[in-house]
Protein backbone atom coordinates (compact mmCIF):
# COMPACT_ATOMS: atom_id res chain seq x y z
CA UNK A 1 0.00 0.00 0.00
CA UNK A 2 1.29 3.78 -0.69
CA UNK A 3 1.21 4.22 3.06
CA UNK A 4 3.71 1.50 3.46
CA UNK A 5 6.16 2.48 0.67
CA UNK A 6 9.48 3.86 1.95
CA UNK A 7 8.81 1.80 5.20
CA UNK A 8 11.86 -0.96 5.85
CA UNK A 9 10.49 -4.11 7.52
CA UNK A 10 12.54 -4.73 11.59
CA UNK A 11 12.93 -8.03 11.83
CA UNK A 12 12.97 -9.03 15.66
CA UNK A 13 15.07 -11.90 17.66
CA UNK A 14 13.11 -12.76 20.58
CA UNK A 15 14.53 -14.76 23.29
CA UNK A 16 13.76 -15.10 27.09
CA UNK A 17 15.40 -16.00 30.36
CA UNK A 18 18.99 -16.27 29.81
CA UNK A 19 19.64 -16.71 33.26
CA UNK A 20 23.57 -15.86 32.68
CA UNK A 21 24.16 -18.96 30.22
CA UNK A 22 25.38 -16.32 27.71
CA UNK A 23 27.14 -19.00 25.48
CA UNK A 24 24.00 -20.56 24.90
CA UNK A 25 22.83 -17.16 23.95
CA UNK A 26 25.38 -16.58 21.23
CA UNK A 27 24.77 -20.25 19.77
CA UNK A 28 21.25 -19.71 19.39
CA UNK A 29 21.88 -16.45 17.88
CA UNK A 30 23.83 -17.83 15.79
CA UNK A 31 21.72 -20.45 14.78
CA UNK A 32 19.15 -17.83 13.99
CA UNK A 33 21.26 -15.54 12.01
CA UNK A 34 21.61 -12.70 14.30
CA UNK A 35 24.81 -11.67 13.70
CA UNK A 36 24.56 -11.63 9.73
CA UNK A 37 21.84 -10.30 9.10
CA UNK A 38 22.23 -7.19 6.44
CA UNK A 39 18.30 -6.22 7.09
CA UNK A 40 17.48 -4.27 9.90
CA UNK A 41 17.11 -5.62 13.09
CA UNK A 42 16.72 -6.15 17.10
CA UNK A 43 16.93 -8.72 20.00
CA UNK A 44 14.53 -8.81 22.33
CA UNK A 45 15.54 -9.84 25.60
CA UNK A 46 11.86 -10.91 27.83
CA UNK A 47 14.18 -10.45 31.28
CA UNK A 48 15.82 -12.50 33.36
CA UNK A 49 18.62 -11.99 32.00
CA UNK A 50 21.20 -13.62 35.84
CA UNK A 51 20.71 -15.50 38.22
CA UNK A 52 21.34 -19.35 37.33
CA UNK A 53 24.67 -19.41 35.22
CA UNK A 54 28.14 -18.41 35.63
CA UNK A 55 28.56 -16.05 32.53
CA UNK A 56 27.49 -13.45 34.12
CA UNK A 57 30.39 -10.94 33.46
CA UNK A 58 30.23 -12.31 30.00
CA UNK A 59 26.95 -11.55 29.57
CA UNK A 60 26.91 -7.98 31.24
CA UNK A 61 29.84 -7.07 28.30
CA UNK A 62 27.08 -8.55 25.82
CA UNK A 63 23.89 -6.76 26.62
CA UNK A 64 25.93 -3.37 27.12
CA UNK A 65 27.75 -3.44 23.40
CA UNK A 66 24.30 -4.01 21.90
CA UNK A 67 22.62 -1.48 23.88
CA UNK A 68 25.73 0.88 22.96
CA UNK A 69 24.87 -0.18 19.38
CA UNK A 70 21.48 0.38 19.53
CA UNK A 71 20.49 -3.52 18.48
CA UNK A 72 18.67 -4.65 21.72
CA UNK A 73 15.15 -3.71 23.60
CA UNK A 74 15.17 -5.14 27.15
CA UNK A 75 12.09 -6.15 28.70
CA UNK A 76 12.41 -5.84 33.04
CA UNK A 77 11.76 -9.48 34.68
CA UNK A 78 11.05 -10.71 38.10
CA UNK A 79 14.88 -11.36 38.82
CA UNK A 80 15.71 -7.77 37.95
CA UNK A 81 13.08 -7.15 40.96
CA UNK A 82 14.63 -9.69 43.02
CA UNK A 83 18.60 -8.30 42.16
CA UNK A 84 17.30 -4.28 43.07
CA UNK A 85 15.71 -5.82 46.18
CA UNK A 86 19.21 -7.72 47.50
CA UNK A 87 20.84 -5.19 46.98
CA UNK A 88 18.73 -1.93 47.92
CA UNK A 89 15.96 -3.27 50.29
CA UNK A 90 17.67 -6.16 51.95
CA UNK A 91 21.39 -4.37 51.98
CA UNK A 92 23.28 -7.24 50.61
CA UNK A 93 22.15 -9.65 53.34
CA UNK A 94 22.42 -12.86 51.60
CA UNK A 95 18.41 -14.34 52.55
CA UNK A 96 17.28 -17.90 51.62
CA UNK A 97 15.51 -16.50 48.71
CA UNK A 98 18.19 -14.84 47.21
CA UNK A 99 20.62 -17.44 47.51
CA UNK A 100 17.97 -19.88 45.76
CA UNK A 101 17.31 -18.02 42.98
CA UNK A 102 20.85 -17.03 42.10
CA UNK A 103 20.61 -13.49 42.45
CA UNK A 104 23.51 -13.47 45.22
CA UNK A 105 25.95 -15.35 43.13
CA UNK A 106 24.68 -13.13 40.37
CA UNK A 107 25.71 -10.03 42.54
CA UNK A 108 29.44 -11.87 43.61
CA UNK A 109 30.54 -12.57 39.71
CA UNK A 110 29.05 -8.76 38.59
CA UNK A 111 30.86 -7.12 41.64
CA UNK A 112 33.62 -9.13 41.72
CA UNK A 113 33.20 -9.29 45.57
CA UNK A 114 35.08 -12.13 48.14
CA UNK A 115 32.01 -14.28 49.22
CA UNK A 116 33.26 -14.54 52.45
CA UNK A 117 33.53 -10.65 52.93
CA UNK A 118 30.48 -10.22 51.36
CA UNK A 119 28.77 -11.87 54.04
CA UNK A 120 30.88 -9.85 57.04
CA UNK A 121 30.46 -6.27 54.98
CA UNK A 122 27.08 -7.14 53.66
CA UNK A 123 26.69 -2.89 53.16
CA UNK A 124 29.58 -2.56 51.20
CA UNK A 125 28.80 -6.04 49.36
CA UNK A 126 25.34 -4.01 48.23
CA UNK A 127 27.14 -0.83 47.35
CA UNK A 128 29.40 -2.82 45.02
CA UNK A 129 26.27 -4.70 43.41
CA UNK A 130 25.02 -1.01 42.77
CA UNK A 131 27.71 -0.03 41.12
CA UNK A 132 27.31 -2.41 38.02
CA UNK A 133 26.91 -2.22 34.46
CA UNK A 134 23.52 -4.28 35.37
CA UNK A 135 22.20 -2.26 37.84
CA UNK A 136 23.96 1.58 36.17
CA UNK A 137 23.39 0.72 32.85
CA UNK A 138 21.05 -1.87 31.89
CA UNK A 139 18.95 -2.15 34.85
CA UNK A 140 17.04 1.28 33.80
CA UNK A 141 16.96 0.78 30.23
CA UNK A 142 14.48 -2.09 30.91
CA UNK A 143 10.75 -1.71 29.96
CA UNK A 144 7.68 -3.38 31.29
CA UNK A 145 6.62 -3.89 27.54
CA UNK A 146 7.27 -3.51 23.99
CA UNK A 147 4.07 -3.21 21.68
CA UNK A 148 4.63 -3.86 17.34
CA UNK A 149 1.90 -3.70 15.40
CA UNK A 150 1.42 -7.12 15.57
CA UNK A 151 2.80 -8.60 18.86
CA UNK A 152 3.17 -7.64 22.85
CA UNK A 153 6.67 -8.33 24.58
CA UNK A 154 6.33 -9.08 28.17
CA UNK A 155 8.30 -11.00 30.92
CA UNK A 156 5.44 -12.67 32.27
CA UNK A 157 2.44 -11.74 30.88
CA UNK A 158 0.21 -8.14 30.69
CA UNK A 159 -1.23 -7.41 34.10
CA UNK A 160 -4.41 -8.77 35.41
CA UNK A 161 -6.34 -9.70 38.07
CA UNK A 162 -6.03 -13.41 40.18
CA UNK A 163 -9.27 -15.11 40.78
CA UNK A 164 -10.11 -18.02 42.42
CA UNK A 165 -10.24 -19.91 39.28
CA UNK A 166 -7.68 -18.27 37.19
CA UNK A 167 -7.38 -14.57 35.80
CA UNK A 168 -9.40 -11.71 34.86
CA UNK A 169 -8.43 -8.39 32.54
CA UNK A 170 -7.71 -5.31 33.63
CA UNK A 171 -8.88 -2.81 31.38
CA UNK A 172 -6.25 -0.76 30.48
CA UNK A 173 -3.39 -2.72 31.63
CA UNK A 174 -0.79 -0.49 29.33
CA UNK A 175 -1.65 1.94 32.04
CA UNK A 176 -1.57 0.02 35.10
CA UNK A 177 0.73 0.50 38.14
CA UNK A 178 4.32 -0.32 38.97
CA UNK A 179 3.02 -2.81 41.65
CA UNK A 180 0.58 -4.52 39.15
CA UNK A 181 3.59 -4.71 36.57
CA UNK A 182 5.49 -6.47 39.17
CA UNK A 183 2.98 -9.29 40.00
CA UNK A 184 2.38 -9.37 36.26
CA UNK A 185 6.07 -10.80 35.83
CA UNK A 186 5.46 -13.55 37.91
CA UNK A 187 2.34 -15.28 36.42
CA UNK A 188 2.15 -17.83 33.78
CA UNK A 189 1.43 -16.79 30.62
CA UNK A 190 0.35 -20.19 29.25
CA UNK A 191 -2.39 -20.15 32.43
CA UNK A 192 -3.81 -16.87 31.90
CA UNK A 193 -3.38 -16.28 28.04
CA UNK A 194 -7.17 -18.22 27.45
CA UNK A 195 -8.77 -14.81 29.57
CA UNK A 196 -6.40 -12.30 29.62
CA UNK A 197 -5.52 -11.67 26.03
CA UNK A 198 -5.17 -8.47 23.54
CA UNK A 199 -6.94 -8.76 20.64
CA UNK A 200 -5.42 -8.84 16.91
CA UNK A 201 -2.33 -9.46 18.91
CA UNK A 202 0.13 -12.18 19.89
CA UNK A 203 1.28 -11.84 23.05
CA UNK A 204 5.06 -12.94 23.27
CA UNK A 205 6.58 -14.37 26.96
CA UNK A 206 8.67 -15.71 28.93
CA UNK A 207 9.51 -16.11 32.67
CA UNK A 208 7.50 -19.69 32.67
CA UNK A 209 9.33 -23.39 31.24
CA UNK A 210 7.29 -24.15 27.84
CA UNK A 211 7.10 -27.74 29.11
CA UNK A 212 3.96 -26.51 31.18
CA UNK A 213 2.42 -25.43 28.23
CA UNK A 214 3.67 -28.64 25.92
CA UNK A 215 2.39 -30.76 28.53
CA UNK A 216 -0.45 -29.05 30.07
CA UNK A 217 -2.22 -28.12 27.42
CA UNK A 218 -1.23 -29.83 24.20
CA UNK A 219 -0.78 -32.91 26.19
CA UNK A 220 3.01 -33.21 24.42
CA UNK A 221 4.74 -35.02 27.05
CA UNK A 222 5.68 -34.30 30.51
CA UNK A 223 6.74 -30.89 32.31
CA UNK A 224 10.34 -32.81 33.42
CA UNK A 225 10.84 -35.85 32.34
CA UNK A 226 12.71 -37.33 29.25
CA UNK A 227 9.85 -37.11 27.35
CA UNK A 228 9.54 -32.87 28.24
CA UNK A 229 9.45 -30.55 25.46
CA UNK A 230 10.92 -26.87 25.65
CA UNK A 231 10.35 -25.68 22.42
CA UNK A 232 8.47 -22.50 22.20
CA UNK A 233 5.00 -23.03 22.90
CA UNK A 234 2.46 -21.90 20.27
CA UNK A 235 -1.01 -20.97 21.03
CA UNK A 236 -3.99 -18.63 20.06
CA UNK A 237 -2.87 -15.32 21.13
CA UNK A 238 0.67 -16.06 22.82
CA UNK A 239 4.24 -17.65 22.27
CA UNK A 240 5.85 -18.88 25.19
CA UNK A 241 9.77 -18.60 24.95
CA UNK A 242 11.61 -19.78 28.37
CA UNK A 243 13.13 -23.35 27.46
CA UNK A 244 14.72 -23.36 31.46
CA UNK A 245 18.06 -23.03 30.16
CA UNK A 246 20.00 -24.29 33.13
CA UNK A 247 18.48 -27.58 32.71
CA UNK A 248 18.27 -28.17 28.71
CA UNK A 249 21.37 -26.33 27.68
CA UNK A 250 19.82 -24.24 24.82
CA UNK A 251 17.56 -20.75 24.58
CA UNK A 252 14.76 -20.47 22.44
CA UNK A 253 15.07 -17.94 19.71
CA UNK A 254 12.37 -16.83 17.13
CA UNK A 255 12.64 -14.65 14.49
CA UNK A 256 9.73 -12.17 13.86
CA UNK A 257 8.76 -9.41 10.32
CA UNK A 258 7.01 -6.50 11.14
Amino acid sequence: CKRCLGRRQMRYYVVSDIHGFHSQLIAALNQAGFFTDQQPHKLIILGDLFDRGKEAKELEAFISDLMDKDLVILIRGNHEDLYEDLITVDKGIGLSHHISNGTYDTALQLSGFDPVIATIRHYDFAEAAQQTIYYQKIIPAMRDFYEAEHYVFVHGWIPCFRERHGYSHISDWRKASDDLWKNARWVNGMAAYTTVYEEDKAIVCGHWHTSYGHSKIDHNGSEFGSDAVFTPFYGNGIIALDACTSKTGFVNCIVLEE
